[in-house]
């Protein structure tokens, strides 16, 4: 299940990349500018574009989650307390009265 779901992952995260280079650059006016749009015409494959990677994004974070979820199953979180408890000396409960010769 692992290796299917991080193949899964790595084919994500390489369309994710592929997707992302595809965009056009727009300058760092965020929204200036263009005016209407069809489906297929620059605007209309910017829009395109940015919901692909919108579910690419979300697609790569739930295979994350999940990939992370598996990698802790069957685990059991070792506690630095009990590892103290284990090691620390046994002290008697009583008391040793040294007894004079």
């Amino acid at each position: 299940m692992t290796t299917i779901l991080l193949t899964i992952h790595i084919m994500i995260a390489v369309s994710l990349v592929g997707v992302v280079l595809l965009q056009r650059s727009e300058g760092g006016a965020l929204g200036i500018g263009g005016g209407g749009g069809g489906f297929m015409t620059a605007r209309g494959t910017a829009n395109l574009l940015t919901r692909i990677t919108a579910l690419l994004a979300a697609a790569f974070f739930v295979t994350s989650i999940s990939l992370a979820i598996l990698a802790g199953n069957g685990r059991q979180a070792p506690s630095i307390i009990d590892e103290v408890i284990e090691s620390a000396p046994v002290i008697p409960d009583t008391p040793v009265v040294p007894t004079e010769q």
